[in-house]
Protein backbone atom coordinates (compact mmCIF):
# COMPACT_ATOMS: atom_id res chain seq x y z
CA UNK A 1 0.00 0.00 0.00
CA UNK A 2 1.71 3.50 -1.07
CA UNK A 3 1.13 6.69 0.99
CA UNK A 4 -1.60 8.99 -0.19
CA UNK A 5 -0.52 11.68 -2.80
CA UNK A 6 -0.57 15.39 -1.35
CA UNK A 7 -3.03 17.56 -3.37
CA UNK A 8 -0.66 20.36 -3.32
CA UNK A 9 3.16 19.96 -3.46
CA UNK A 10 5.86 21.36 -0.69
CA UNK A 11 6.21 24.71 -0.11
CA UNK A 12 9.41 25.84 -1.82
CA UNK A 13 9.73 29.38 -0.93
CA UNK A 14 8.19 32.73 -2.00
CA UNK A 15 6.38 33.11 -5.95
CA UNK A 16 8.93 36.10 -6.06
CA UNK A 17 13.01 36.34 -5.93
CA UNK A 18 14.48 39.51 -4.42
CA UNK A 19 17.94 38.90 -4.11
CA UNK A 20 18.58 42.05 -2.36
CA UNK A 21 15.81 40.37 0.74
CA UNK A 22 17.08 37.02 0.13
CA UNK A 23 20.58 39.00 1.07
CA UNK A 24 19.23 40.38 3.90
CA UNK A 25 17.19 37.97 5.48
CA UNK A 26 20.14 35.99 5.36
CA UNK A 27 21.99 39.17 6.89
CA UNK A 28 19.25 38.86 10.13
CA UNK A 29 19.05 35.30 10.63
CA UNK A 30 22.99 35.19 10.36
CA UNK A 31 23.38 38.52 12.98
CA UNK A 32 20.91 36.72 15.41
CA UNK A 33 23.02 33.39 15.21
CA UNK A 34 26.06 35.89 16.40
CA UNK A 35 23.78 37.66 19.14
CA UNK A 36 22.85 33.82 20.57
CA UNK A 37 26.32 33.14 22.87
CA UNK A 38 26.42 36.05 24.42
CA UNK A 39 25.47 36.71 28.30
CA UNK A 40 22.04 37.45 29.30
CA UNK A 41 21.36 41.01 29.35
CA UNK A 42 23.26 41.88 26.10
CA UNK A 43 22.12 39.47 24.12
CA UNK A 44 18.41 40.57 25.37
CA UNK A 45 19.30 44.51 24.26
CA UNK A 46 20.64 43.10 20.84
CA UNK A 47 17.87 40.87 19.90
CA UNK A 48 15.41 43.71 20.65
CA UNK A 49 17.50 45.94 18.66
CA UNK A 50 18.03 43.18 15.67
CA UNK A 51 14.25 42.50 15.87
CA UNK A 52 13.67 46.61 15.51
CA UNK A 53 15.83 46.16 11.86
CA UNK A 54 13.58 42.97 10.91
CA UNK A 55 10.19 44.89 11.96
CA UNK A 56 11.57 48.17 9.53
CA UNK A 57 12.54 45.92 7.00
CA UNK A 58 8.68 44.93 6.23
CA UNK A 59 8.28 48.61 5.35
CA UNK A 60 11.54 50.06 4.52
CA UNK A 61 13.98 47.24 2.90
CA UNK A 62 16.70 49.57 2.30
CA UNK A 63 16.93 51.29 5.49
CA UNK A 64 17.29 47.84 7.32
CA UNK A 65 19.79 46.88 5.30
CA UNK A 66 22.03 50.17 5.91
CA UNK A 67 20.95 50.01 9.81
CA UNK A 68 21.63 46.21 9.88
CA UNK A 69 25.04 46.86 8.48
CA UNK A 70 25.90 49.27 11.07
CA UNK A 71 24.79 46.70 13.71
CA UNK A 72 27.03 43.84 12.17
CA UNK A 73 29.83 46.69 12.06
CA UNK A 74 29.84 47.42 15.43
CA UNK A 75 29.09 43.87 17.08
CA UNK A 76 32.01 43.30 14.77
CA UNK A 77 34.91 45.65 16.34
CA UNK A 78 33.25 45.87 19.82
CA UNK A 79 32.56 49.48 19.54
CA UNK A 80 29.77 50.58 22.21
CA UNK A 81 30.70 47.39 23.95
CA UNK A 82 30.95 49.44 27.08
CA UNK A 83 26.90 50.17 26.36
CA UNK A 84 26.55 46.45 26.53
CA UNK A 85 25.12 45.60 29.95
CA UNK A 86 26.53 42.20 31.33
CA UNK A 87 29.96 42.93 28.71
CA UNK A 88 32.95 42.49 30.52
CA UNK A 89 35.87 44.14 28.72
Amino acid sequence: MTAPQSAEPFWTGPAWEDHSLTVLARQLRDAHGRVAPLPGAARQRLHRHLLAITDLAKRDPALAARRLETFLTDLETGTDRSAWPGETG
